[in-house]
């Protein structure tokens, strides 16, 4: 994961140096140099020799911890802490386990680092809320989450939409430099076009006047589109630190101004607050453009790195930085903040309550709130980070290495509505209580089912731009469908008046309103369906009743055909009877064809005539 070469380009001493020896020598010195795979490699050569100890563990654990290769740092932790260590190693060891979702073993790590650090803002927090896992799990999805088509092989993250322009990083450049702490290229800034129509990216192009040698990470954009503010390495700005010693540069992140004229970005200047002593990145502008957030490790800050906030001023200057406070800075690390329109701040963090690595949080900046774990599916167990929104286009971006790499999902809100009814008896308006009231989606699937309260209500949670089916029933009254088109939001009110089952039954026969069967066809009609659910009705009422079944055709067509047919209708009745749960010993039935008319009129009927005769009629036989 990018987590420290996008916040910080150097990494806290270790706190076991007083461990190093002659054979860590080569191994610690890459290590001090952020070659983190060069130094894995020398730690590793010391343990099949034969010649590691606990120190040489703990280093393999957070060389890969710093690489954020979880397995592994989980594995030389577990060997490390056999001795003691100190409390951050069991910190991080907890939180690599949490990463690959074991939670009970993190949580007996986190009661060792909270036993050592019980003042810490993080024991603190693990304290006081045991059960978080499942709180966590509980919360309503906010966003459904979708890998976009701008993804490559490598790390590609902090994605940003800027009218239909997406911008973010990627250390897919090939020919450029290696970065000794991953082995992956140095980091660019790219954009790609958005296709709204499909939802759909262009070919991603380097922004080459932006680029340079070294890393270049996330950027924020004015309104007006003129002004950018990024993060690169502060070599841009020659600010480093030399170790004569060991013959190095120690160079921090910091932040870069820069204004586009005739489409190109030009003046690139660095800000005044930046410092060889320690690292600005990741900005975000607010809407207005008079208030620069962004992450830094500066003299002030509560953890590792904290979210601050700086004003930019009419003339082009800078206010004094102020650190966002204890509510949403913590000991471990917060970053990544991202500022909406309506003063929703975003950003991650490891030291507040969540899944494992860095998750999502958000807190509105007007209220007096604490940040919110937003939750599945934002949230995983690995590094989710870099959490944008562009209100206008209804999307946000996502940047995580839950795959394995650092990739940019798409995160689209999930739209919530509600559907509202009130059953009622169609023909006087009463409320009917007590009523099934099933929920269906546009494939008949079941979805859900309630019954009325005694004011007749029934209401869904559904989700929007989706078309819903309701299915009514109530004992007495016939079985109703009511369709719901697709709802863009907010609640939908469904009047749901079901019709009393009025059927008059006689010594010999059940008399339905007339069961019509379209023109040649033997299909039960919508119309029919009603009917014959009357019927089912007063069968299930009754189980000593049997019916026999009588169909007819109109004149049209030979004799044997309108027989053939009438016996079609016989049985396609007969079944739909039986698939309401009706046995097959209570019906039974023949077809007539033409032989009984209802109207008489031979050879010229009219075509209501015709309709009439295409009927079934339900005889008692028992």
């Amino acid at each position: 994961m990018k987590k420290y070469t996008i916040l910080l380009f150097f990494v806290l001493a270790s706190i076991s140096l007083s461990a190093q020896n002659k054979d860590t020598k080569n191994a610690d010195k890459l290590f001090d140099s952020y070659e983190y795979v060069q130094a894995v490699k020398e730690y590793l050569s010391l343990v099949e020799k034969g010649k590691a100890d606990t120190y040489a563990y703990k280093q393999l654990g957070d060389s890969y911890y710093n690489m954020y290769n979880t397995i592994e740092s989980e594995k030389w932790y577990a060997q490390a802490v056999k001795s003691k260590q100190d409390g951050e190693t069991y910190y991080r060891y907890a939180q690599m386990l949490k990463s690959n979702g074991k939670y009970a073993e993190s949580n007996v790590q986190m009661k060792v680092f909270s036993a050592m650090l019980p003042n810490d803002e993080r024991a603190k927090g693990f304290n006081e809320n045991p059960d978080y896992l499942s709180k966590l799990v509980k919360k309503e999805k906010l966003f459904g989450l979708k890998k976009i088509n701008v993804n490559s092989e490598k790390s590609d993250f902090g994605a940003i939409l800027y009218d239909n322009v997406l911008y973010f990083a990627s250390a897919r450049n090939e020919n450029g430099k290696i970065y000794g702490w991953n082995n992956e290229p140095f980091l660019d800034l790219y954009q790609s076009d958005y296709r709204e129509e499909d939802g759909t990216y262009s070919e991603s192009t380097p922004i080459s006047e932006l680029n340079t040698v070294f890393h270049e990470g996330p950027l924020t954009m004015t309104k007006d589109g003129n002004t950018i503010y990024f993060s690169s390495e502060s070599f841009n700005g020659k600010l480093f630190e030399k170790d004569k010693a060991k013959k190095l540069k120690y160079g921090q992140v910091s932040l870069y101004k820069a204004v586009k004229e005739n489409g190109k970005w030009t003046a690139i200047t660095p800000l005044p607050f930046n410092s060889k002593n320690y690292s600005t990145g990741n900005p975000s502008i607010d809407k207005d453009g008079k208030f620069l957030y962004f992450a830094s490790n500066m003299p002030g800050s509560i953890g590792g790195t904290d979210l601050w906030k700086v004003a930019v001023n009419s003339d082009g200057t800078f206010g004094t930085p102020e650190n966002l406070g204890s509510k949403i800075n913590t000991s471990g690390d917060e970053n990544f903040p991202y500022v909406t329109d309506d003063a929703v701040l975003y950003f991650s963090s490891n030291g507040l309550t969540g899944f494992g690595g860095l998750d999502v949080f958000s807190i509105d900046l007007n209220k007096n709130d604490l940040p919110n774990n937003i939750g599945n599916p934002v949230n995983a167990e690995k590094d989710d980070f870099a959490f944008t929104f562009n209100k206008e286009k209804n999307i946000g971006y996502l940047s995580s290495n839950r795959s394995g790499v650092d990739h940019i999902y798409s995160a689209v809100p999930v739209c919530k509505g509600q559907i509202q009814t009130i059953v009622k008896n169609a023909k006087n308006g009463n409320i009917l209580a007590d009523s099934r009231v099933i929920i269906l989606d546009v494939k008949n699937n079941i979805l859900d089912t309630k019954m009325s309260n005694e004011k007749g209500e029934v209401s869904y949670e559904v989700d929007c731009k989706k078309p819903y089916v309701l299915e009514v029933h109530k004992d007495g009254f016939v079985t109703k469908l009511f369709p719901v088109s697709k709802i863009e939001k907010g609640v939908v009110s469904i009047d749901a008046a079901i019709d009393p089952i009025e059927v008059i039954v006689t010594e010999k026969e059940i008399i339905l309103n007339p069961i019509y069967f379209e023109y040649n066809k033997s299909d039960i009609t919508k119309q029919g369906a009603v009917e014959l659910d009357k019927l089912v009705y007063v069968m299930s009422q009754n189980d000593k009743l049997v019916i026999y079944v009588k169909s007819h055709t109109d004149s049209r067509g030979s004799d044997e055909y309108n027989l053939n047919l009438s016996d079609r209708r016989t049985k396609s009745t007969i079944q739909y009877i039986i698939s309401k749960g009706i046995n097959t010993d209570k019906i039974s039935g023949k077809g007539f064809g033409e032989s009984e008319p209802k109207v008489a009129c031979g050879d010229i009927c009219t075509d209501d005539e015709h309709a009439l005769n295409r009927r079934s009629e339900f005889m008692i036989i028992k």
